[in-house]
């Protein structure tokens, strides 16, 4: 339904103008409410204005406190030709005076007023009234809001008045709410860009986790390479973490920006590893339609992984030696020569330097590769990390499968230190990955993890014990977990195992269970 405008005229009785501005203000709120950009809602709220108090004309403006110009922001009743020609000056005309002093200013009759100044010429036009108010943002003008209707000896201006006053500082509220989340974001920013310098000095790759010496040692190593383009030989067990060392590396490097491309060297038949590395040229070979790069090329600026190096051919090594020597390589069936600007970071599991001995790795291309060498230590001699990198996988899984699973029971924390760790972080994730979509509670137990983790020296129990030893083991286990649920409360610890504080108060006295730890 369409709203009724107000006239200012005695024809509405004080109750329906009453409404009526009511509803013109919730109208500027909901308004400000949806968008804190003034560009976007100022038109909105001048036609709102225009119809609610039947005004010609409604005009918002912005005062530029160094050049003293006074702009037109958004108007209403004015063509874009009249808008663009309203420019005022501090202290010029009705509009000029409000935005000096800050002072509201009424006129009854334009015709009798030498403040009014038709800035939009509009040439001749019936008699009307003009009211203008500062918008005034903390005690600042920051420009005017006003309105003008035709003139009616029986309307109340003054009452037209506190409106625009009350439409004013609504404006310039949402004015100063959108400077103060603009500086918010300034100081935020200005605030991590000053984080970002001090941990230049207390570096540690965003993407690898641990707190043992073991990896901090790691942290050091990736630090000073990643300062120069150097060629790195990250070695290590499967799985434990070369290409994320590779990742940290490139993306702390000055080439961070650039691509950061993966080559796996045991993963590619050795009849096309060369056309996969150096690229070919169109019929170089059956097959070869197209001339296509390779990864060295796709490479350019950045840095290039060569992952399980220890598997490259005899006859790519020494073409690789030419790339790190020469830095330049020719594609397969070209002649023209290239140049390489990449970063080789080379990772194997292999003993490289047996595998020169062997004669099966060029000894001066193993030199080229290990200018810097870093070791990433297996899962099983960083410990430290164990329940670290445990609750990581734990999180990431539980929200990925959209799961309330919140920790790891004390049995399951001991049977993760117990292994060995064959298959190092790649196995712990496979295996907190499984335990979260077996769980049915919000705690990981022992039997959610595979099978190889039941061993009896892991779970603590015996392996020839009869029945009721292995259940009161679990029995056990079952309260330590409730206690610790709990911080150590009996009461509520019994109520979550659906039993009574003084049979509870047995069963903790009966295994020999100290609570005042979990407290």
């Amino acid at each position: 339904m369409k709203p009724k405008p107000l006239s200012g005229c005695s024809s509405l009785s004080s109750a329906e103008r009453h409404a009526g501005e009511i509803e013109l203000l919730g109208e500027i709120s909901r308004q400000l409410d949806h968008s804190l950009d003034l560009q976007k809602v100022a038109r909105p709220i001048l036609e709102a204005l225009a119809l609610h108090l039947n005004m010609s004309a409604a005009t918002l403006t912005v005062l530029n406190r160094t050049t003293g110009d006074i702009l037109i922001e958004a108007a209403h009743g004015r063509s874009g030709h009249q808008t663009r020609r309203g420019r005022y000056r501090l202290g010029e005309g009705a509009t000029g005076q409000v935005a000096l002093s800050g002072k509201a200013t009424v006129i009854p009759r334009t015709s009798r007023s030498p403040l009014f100044r038709d800035k939009a010429a509009r040439g001749k036009r019936p008699e009307s009234s003009f009211i203008c108010v500062p918008v005034k943002v903390a005690q600042v003008v920051a420009g005017t809001l006003s309105a003008e209707c035709g003139f009616d000896p029986h309307r109340d201006l003054e009452q037209d008045l506190q409106v625009l006053t009350i439409m004013a500082s609504m404006i310039a509220q949402a004015v100063k709410l959108r400077r103060s989340v603009q500086e918010s974001q300034e100081r935020l920013t200005e605030e991590n860009a000053r984080l970002k310098e001090e941990l230049k000095d207390r570096f540690r790759p965003t993407n690898l986790i641990g707190n043992s010496h073991e990896m901090q040692m790691v942290y050091d190593q990736v630090a000073q390479a990643a300062k120069s383009t150097m060629a790195v030989l990250i070695t290590g067990e499967p799985g434990a973490g070369k290409a994320l060392v590779a990742h940290a590396l490139h993306y702390n490097s000055p080439r961070a920006g650039k691509p950061f491309v993966k080559a796996h060297c045991a993963a590619v038949p050795e009849s096309v590893i060369e056309s996969e590395l150096f690229g070919h040229e169109k019929g170089a070979f059956p097959g070869a339609l197209a001339a296509r790069k390779g990864r060295i090329e796709l490479a350019q600026g950045g840095s290039l992984l060569l992952d399980e190096i220890g598997d490259i051919p005899s006859s790519i090594q020494i073409k690789l030696l030419r790339v790190l020597q020469e830095r330049e390589f020719e594609r397969v069936g070209g002649t023209r020569t290239r140049k390489a600007d990449v970063r080789v970071i080379a990772a194997t599991q292999h003993d490289l330097a047996a595998l020169v001995q062997q004669g099966r790795f060029r000894e001066d291309l193993y030199c080229r590769l290990r200018v810097f060498p870093i070791y990433v230590p297996p899962l099983r001699k960083r410990k430290a990390d164990i329940v670290l990198l445990a609750n990581h996988f734990l999180q990431k899984y539980a929200q990925e499968k959209g799961k309330d699973v919140q920790r790891l029971s004390s049995a399951v924390i001991d049977m993760l230190m117990s292994y060995h760790w064959p298959g190092n972080i790649r196995e712990l994730e496979n295996c907190i990955e499984r335990a979260v979509l077996m769980a049915e509670s919000n705690v990981i137990h022992p039997y959610h993890l595979p099978p190889t983790l039941q061993t009896a020296e892991a779970s603590g129990m015996s392996a020839v014990g009869d029945l009721k030893t292995r259940v009161g083991a679990y029995e056990r286990d079952l309260i330590r977990d409730a206690l610790k649920s709990t911080r150590g409360n009996r009461a509520a610890a019994a109520r979550a195992l659906g039993t009574t504080p003084r049979i509870l108060g047995y069963k903790i006295k009966h295994y020999g269970i100290d609570p005042h730890p979990y407290g």
